[in-house]
Parts: structure tokens; sequence; C-alpha cells
């Protein structure tokens, strides 16, 4: 649940008038402070009761660097003002890139921002992967053994030739920082390979779990509300994103983006892209839900309990190899251990074994609603990140959310503290 970010203690005094709002909650034993709820409801359509407690408050946001048009709805219509980029008086900054450290050194403390400092140590394809082989080395190479074999070109390019020699691929190449798909592409040797910029080298995974002979990854919301302690949510729904072209595992062509990549910018170019215009139905088209992928997976006799919890373990152990730059960093420029918050954007392959492996970590990952489904999913998960990034925004206290759909990763504290002791 959202703490109604206050900038007045005054504010507290004379709350009776909406002690039985649907959108307010209390908290601390004496049931004094007052905890703003999101709901959803509110991206499509205006209500005064819901609007009336931001406005109440005078509750003020700015976006940053971004069009973020499902935040900017949601926030203004829970009654929330926007201010001025420039501007210094808001509760909730959201910003598409990572901030300079004097802006976060000047935050209070009732103030919150989208990124915490340092993100790029997951978000970067090089700094992820290097982060990963750092634990594998430290920590057993199974026991993160959560994304292909890897180099960095051209710094690695040496030790690529090598392991080419005995096995020839195909691989994929991704630029470090690039997304939406941009310059990525397969090759079946070394000389096919453009070194203009930094790269990685990624061994592809030929053999993808399909549906109805497509295939497809996922998209998968992470919130993290704290690095110190490690405080790792993931969102129950996602959307799969789907190829346009059948995968054919006895092809020699590896230039057919539309049958290799699963990127939704990439595969809404295709003539063949199918979309879908009911939001209840989330198993049609060129993009699902993720429970509808699990709904038939299981009709297909998959263990999908098991591989859920596979796909957890993938992400806490991802956050973790990042952990020790990131809560570093927020020691160092941020003054209020509340002050950040973040939500990630995991794309998850599973291939034909069940095994789910870690493509990439978006920073700041799209919110465009282009499709119902969109819509659907993800101002449901908006909502319900800024009610629970509130729990603990300036007093920490535990609140029931009962419609939150965000499943908190218990288990990360549990390998957080294995790993710190050493087994």
């Amino acid at each position: 649940m959202m703490v109604v970010m206050l900038r007045h203690s005054s504010c507290l005094y004379n709350l009776s008038p909406t002690r039985d709002h649907p959108c307010i909650s209390w908290g601390s034993l004496s049931k004094t402070i007052p905890i703003l709820l999101f709901v959803p409801e509110a991206v499509v359509s205006k209500d005064g009761s819901i609007s009336s407690v931001g406005e109440r408050y005078n509750m003020a946001f700015k976006i940053v660097r971004t069009e973020s048009r499902l935040v900017r709805e949601i926030l203004t219509n829970h009654g929330f003002h926007e201010v001025h980029p420039n501007s210094n008086d808001f509760n909730l900054m959201w910003t598409g890139s990572h901030l300079k450290p004097y802006v976060l050194r000047s935050l209070q403390d009732f103030q919150k921002v989208n990124h915490f400092p340092r993100s790029h140590e997951l978000t970067r394809k090089d700094r992820l992967y290097k982060n990963i082989q750092r634990m594998q080395q430290t920590h057993g190479f199974k026991n993160f053994h959560i994304v292909p074999q890897t180099f960095v070109l051209p710094a690695e390019y040496q030790e690529f030739c090598n392991c080419f020699a005995k096995d020839k691929g195909p691989w994929i190449i991704k630029p470090v920082a690039s997304s939406r798909g941009r310059g990525i592409y397969l090759v079946s040797n070394p000389n096919q390979i453009s070194m203009t910029e930094n790269i990685l080298v990624s061994r592809y995974i030929n053999n993808p779990l399909l549906i109805d002979g497509f295939k497809f990854d996922v998209r998968l919301y992470v919130l993290v509300t704290s690095y110190d302690p490690l405080l790792v949510y993931v969102y129950e729904e996602g959307l799969a994103r789907f190829a346009t072209v059948k995968y054919d595992r006895t092809s020699k062509s590896i230039k057919n983006t539309f049958m290799h990549l699963t990127n939704y910018s990439v595969n809404k170019k295709s003539s063949d892209y199918v979309s879908c215009d009911d939001p209840e139905v989330e198993d049609y088209g060129n993009k699902w839900s993720m429970s509808a992928v699990l709904r038939y997976l299981k009709q297909e006799g998959k263990d999908t309990t098991s591989l859920m919890k596979q796909v957890e373990d993938l992400i806490v152990k991802a956050v973790l190899s990042a952990e020790l730059q990131i809560a570093t960093a927020c020691k160092t420029f941020v003054p209020h251990k509340t002050n950040c918050f973040e939500l990630y954007g995991f794309d998850v392959l599973i291939d034909s074994n069940l095994k789910p492996w870690l493509l990439e970590v978006n920073l700041s990952p799209s919110l465009a609603c282009d499709a119902p489904l969109d819509l659907k999913i993800k101002a449901s998960m908006i909502a319900d990140m800024f009610s629970l990034v509130g729990e603990c925004i300036r007093y920490g206290e535990k609140v029931n959310i009962n419609r939150c759909q965000f499943l908190k990763l218990t288990a990360a504290l549990l390998y957080v503290n294995n790993v710190k002791s050493g087994n």
C-alpha cells in the first residue's frame, strides 16, 4: 500500500472525513497513518471519489525523459497533480533513465524515484553477464547456470574463436546497451560478426519450447523495493511474445528474424502478426498472458509448478549478482533508504527441457498499451506496484495487501544469507 507521502505533518490531523474512503487504509497501531491504495480502474474512468484523496493531500509527481502515458493516467486519476520536470516539489519522480548523483543526494525522505543508482549492473547486457559469471566462479557454475554461454567482444574475441572451433553454433549477437531487438542477428561463423561497437555473442538456444510450432519468450515484471536488505517481488502475471514464423529446427537459414526473434518490436512489423482486440481472450494471436501459457503447458502435461520455481530462482540469482554494487551505490548517493524503487522487465526463454534462461533485464520496461491485453495487465501491475512501493515509503508500516498480485520472493533472503555465509 502506498503510504501517503505527506509533506507537512499538519496533514495528519483532522482526517475523519476520509476514514471510510475506499482508497484509504490506516497504518500503525493507533490507525493514524493514511495509506493510499491504487486501483487499476482509474486508468479507464475518472472517479471523483478516487481522485479526491490525492487532491486533498496535494500529492505531486513529475515525469522526466520518458513518455509514460499509463503512469501519468494512473497518478492523475488518483488526484496527483503533475509538476514541471525542473520542479523539486514532488512526491514521486518517474524517469526513463538513470539519475545523476546530485539529484539523488537532494532527495527528501518523503520523495520516491523509480531507479536505483547503478542499476545498469543488471540492465546492461555485458554487466549482467559479467556479474553472473563472477557468481558462477564464486559459488559454482551449476548454481548460477541461468544464462547461455556468452563472450564480450572485442575483448574476448580469441576466447570466442577457441570455443567456436569446438561448437559451430549458431550464435546470437546483441549490442550491449540496445533494446527492442535493435542490432540483434545470428551468425554461424566469426567472420560474420561486425565489431564496430562492444557486443555480446551468446550461444543460441536452438531447442526452444514451442507452442503450436512457434517460438516465444516471456516478459516478467520484477519489483525491487530495497537492496539493503534485498526485497524482491515478481508480478504474478506477465506477457508471452511469439515469433510470427513457425520455428524450423532443420532450417539452415539463420537470417529470418521473424522465426528466431520474439521481440514484439520486431514481429509487429511482420505481415503475419496477429493481434487480439478482446482483453478477456488471453491465448490468441502473437501476444498471450503468461497465465494462459501456463494453462496451456499444464494441459500438455508439463510441470508448471517446477517451471515457476526455476523462474523465481533465476530472478533471485540475477538480482543477487548485482546486489553488492547497487547497495554500495545507494549508501553512497541516496540519503534515505526508502527513496528508491525499481521495476525491471525480465525476458525469459524456456527451452524444450523446461529450463528457463535469462535473456536480458530491461531498464524502464515498456508500458505501452498497443493491445487491450497490454492495458489489462500493465494497468493492474502499475497500480499494485504503487500500492506496494508505498508500504515502506516513510513509516515502514506493514499493511495487508489483499488484492496485490506481486509475489514476494522470500527465497531471496534465504539465498542471500546462504551465499553471504559461504554455503
